[in-house]
């Protein structure tokens, strides 16, 4: 068997990718956060969190490979390298991004023409919501909203997503930074003023609480919220960056936008 045998993913991309690869049986252990595929939380031993790890619990399972995301979890790196543990912290921040980590984990773990086949599986679905959004009669401003308490808005491959899908994200030169403390909106009367059509919501995990979004001051002006278009899109399908949110994230996304359009057609 080529590459390493003993992987702990640290987030839940890698997770996902290498159980739709079978390759499975190379995880010794897995992120708390883990939903996907749901039999992973079952059979793996859970030794991270997202900003946290059981860095002991780690080297106990004496992991040849420690594969992680983002510059949040380079404390957690740091200390897997110190004590001799190889690490792959990847950083990216797109749908092409995504397909190429697809891609790029196969091949580190010498599966590459099944990664090749479970991206194009990807491309593919991502080429017939594109076609189905382009028949679309109209297109609506979307507002992408990740958390709440401090207003955060959408990373990169949300807003593509939602383009592919249909949408207009409307924070675009916000998607484009990496790093959420840029994506924080010190104004929320921006979003009055840009008047999203569409409003998705996902509170990392925590529960979405439309209620509390409509009664924000002046956002009763916002199309979305007098139309009662405030929907939630849950954070494992959306917010981690792997197979999950070009599938079904996308799908999710798309599904929405096509029902407010027909609506709008017969309008």
């Amino acid at each position: 068997m080529i590459g390493p045998q003993r992987i702990v993913c640290l987030t839940e991309e890698p997770t996902e990718v290498l159980y739709a690869l079978g390759e499975e049986a190379r995880i010794v252990g897995i992120s708390g956060f883990t939903v996907r595929p749901p039999r992973a939380r079952r059979e793996k031993p859970k030794v991270s969190a997202f900003t946290s790890a059981k860095i002991e619990a780690i080297l106990a399972l004496e992991p040849d490979l420690a594969i992680g995301f983002s510059d949040i979890q380079a404390d957690i790196a740091r200390e897997l390298v110190r004590a001799g543990v190889e690490v792959w912290i990847a950083n990216h921040r797109s749908v092409e991004g995504i397909l190429d980590y697809i891609r790029r984990l196969g091949a580190l773990i010498g599966a590459s023409v099944r990664a090749e086949a479970y991206a194009a599986q990807a491309e593919a679905h991502i080429a017939a919501v594109a076609a189905a959004a382009a028949k679309l009669p109209r297109r609506p401003r979307v507002y992408f909203e990740e958390w709440d308490e401090p207003i955060i808005v959408g990373i990169r491959w949300v807003a593509e997503l939602i383009r592919i899908a249909g949408g207009d994200d409307i924070f675009p030169e916000r998607a484009a930074c990496s790093l959420a403390r840029d994506r924080i909106l010190a104004d929320g009367d921006e979003v009055v003023r840009r008047a999203p059509d569409l409003i998705f919501a996902s509170w990392c995990g925590k529960r979405f609480r439309p209620d509390r979004l409509a009664a924000r001051s002046g956002w009763d002006a916002i199309p979305a919220v007098r139309d009662g278009e405030l929907h939630e899109i849950k954070s494992p399908i959306i917010l981690q960056p792997g197979p999950a949110a070009l599938f079904d994230g996308l799908a999710a996304i798309h599904a929405i936008i096509e029902a407010w359009a027909r609506r709008f057609s017969r309008q």
